[in-house]
């Protein structure tokens, strides 16, 4: 058998272009890239470059080699400095608002304490200033009777002097009725869900007949399920058994055509006692009554 020949013709590589091919590809991917770059960074930048490269290739003619083409002369282009963004005109007038109603709150506060300063002395009353407006507390004792819902006189004529002050403001006016753990089971007040909406009821009547627009109240009830103290000691209840006013520090858009009720509109069947029109009428049982605060 004859030898196979040892030099065999070595196969030419046709594929060797792809080597040159894909380094120019890399480059070109890498060129764009900072020419994103730049134009994210700076577009003032970003347009200086462009001119200049596209002037350059102008410059060139492609048909002759090494030939220079004669083109008019490219404008230099300024680069761009782009400003800080500035607040808008309307970011600065909300701005002076939430300003101004802060101010507002803030007045408000004082004077209700000032009209307050003979029960706040006594530990009786508190008044408190956050992020969402401001908070009155009155200890129910201020107020009411033991299980009662009447306001006492002393205890009206200081809301009526609260509510001088809230009726020169538009900020919306939530009143809380709070009581302790104790229950209370009588025909007028079933439970402490009834006695806490009452007393609240109550206050938000006093102070629509002193001037507050009816739209900006709320009465809520909430028993003895939102305790500041423990129910376990006198002291503990004593805390509990409170009123709270709360004015919300965002403005309320007054309703329109919507008017103050008159005085029959807000009285009840006897006077200074509106537990009558709130609760329907039920007669008294036979066996002893349990009343406690």
């Amino acid at each position: 058998m004859a030898r196979r020949r040892g030099n065999a013709e070595e196969h030419e590589n046709t594929e060797r272009w792809l080597v040159s091919y894909a380094d120019f590809i890399t480059l070109l991917f890498a060129f764009f890239v900072v020419m994103y770059s730049l134009s994210s960074i700076n577009e003032g930048k970003y347009r200086v470059l462009s001119d200049s490269l596209v002037q350059a290739f102008r410059n060139v003619d492609f048909r002759e080699p090494g030939r220079q083409a004669t083109v008019p002369p490219v404008a230099p282009v300024a680069p761009v400095i782009r400003p800080q963004r500035a607040a808008s005109a309307r970011e600065k007038e909300a701005e002076a608002r939430r300003q101004q109603i802060a101010q507002r709150m803030r007045n408000m506060a004082d004077a209700i304490r000032r009209v307050l300063e003979p029960l706040t002395e006594s530990g009786g009353v508190s008044v408190s200033e956050g992020a969402f407006g401001v908070t009155v507390e009155i200890n129910a004792s201020v107020l009411f009777a033991p299980g009662e819902a009447v306001l006492g006189g002393e205890a009206s004529a200081a809301l009526r002097a609260v509510a001088g002050v809230l009726a020169e403001t538009d900020f919306p006016i939530t009143v809380e009725g709070h009581t302790d753990t104790m229950p209370i089971n009588n025909y007028r007040f079933p439970s402490n869900w009834e006695l806490s909406a009452v007393r609240a009821s109550s206050v938000v009547r006093l102070f629509i007949e002193n001037g507050v627009a009816p739209a900006r109240l709320t009465a809520a009830g909430y028993a003895d399920q939102r305790p500041v103290a423990g129910n376990d000691s006198e002291e503990g209840r004593a805390r509990n058994r409170r009123v709270a006013i709360m004015i919300e520090s965002r403005a309320l858009e007054p309703a329109s055509g919507q008017e103050h009720p008159g005085a029959d509109e807000v009285d009840g069947d006897a006077p200074g006692d509106h537990v009558d029109s709130i609760l329907p009428p039920v007669p008294p049982p036979a066996f002893d009554q349990i009343e406690v605060r």
